[in-house]
């Protein structure tokens, strides 16, 4: 039961990775190995002893080691993540714990089959711990990130993801823009429906791969639908979802 006590964490670092998106690195007095999907539940307590908790995927791969990483999304009148970005300051501590979940997590077992990955905005975060945890192995499993997002300035670790996708001929990364898309954009441009993701899986052949969906309900609703219209069996499809104020 210890890994889900409370803890204070230290904020070593903010990146901004969007206007509206950072990213909080904590480090931990009582670290504990996570698996990629998972989440921390983070609290905050006012002076009068009001608290407000919400739950974050945590960004950063099983192997780095005593700290974590919550990317977090500034959501309209949203007291935590407001209070994050405005309120939040390197050095100062902030109460979490976890790790929490298994359901919604990607091992890492040479053995797996290939890796479907699609997101919607901000729930490219615990894809990308995968994918994360992924390279850390060294792993060549085929991959595919399937990112939705609605303008050129909201994805979210761009940078990373296409140097990811250089470096690496097995991961593909396949950005969707709903709203506005670059100019000169030749890729997916619409919501996503059965017949794009008949595409996706496409790529993977005969093998059918292991499909992780995380976003907004209606987001992965969608697309938990479609892939099983387009053949893949329920056990294959695996889904984690947020609200307005979810993490």
């Amino acid at each position: 039961m210890s890994k889900v006590t409370w803890q204070l964490g230290t904020v070593k670092s903010i990146r901004p990775e969007t206007p509206h998106v950072k990213t909080f690195v904590l480090a931990l007095p009582n670290w504990t190995p996570h698996l990629a999907g998972q989440h921390y539940d983070l609290r905050l307590t006012a002076d009068g002893g009001y608290q407000a908790e919400r739950s974050y995927s945590i960004a950063s791969p099983p192997e780095q080691t005593g700290e974590i990483e919550l990317t977090v999304e500034l959501v309209n009148e949203g007291e935590v993540s407001g209070y994050l970005f405005e309120g939040v300051a390197v050095g100062d501590e902030l109460e979490v714990r976890g790790p929490i979940g298994g359901y919604f997590v990607w091992r890492g077992a040479p053995s797996a089959p290939p890796l479907l990955l699609v997101g919607g905005g901000s729930g490219v975060v615990p894809l990308m711990a995968m994918l994360r945890h992924r390279q850390h192995l060294g792993l060549l499993t085929p991959a595919v990130l399937l990112f939705s997002i609605r303008t050129p300035e909201e994805v979210i670790y761009q940078a990373e993801l296409e140097a990811m996708a250089q470096a690496d001929d097995s991961f593909a990364l396949l950005l969707d823009y709903t709203r506005q898309a670059p100019p000169g954009w030749a890729g997916y441009q619409r919501r996503i429906d059965a017949a794009l993701l008949a595409e996706v899986v496409a790529r993977f052949g005969e093998t059918q791969p292991q499909a992780f969906v995380c976003g907004p309900t209606g987001l992965v609703e969608a697309v938990a639908n479609g892939l099983l219209a387009v053949g893949l069996p329920p056990d294959m499809v695996l889904t984690e979802r947020f609200g307005p104020t979810g993490g």
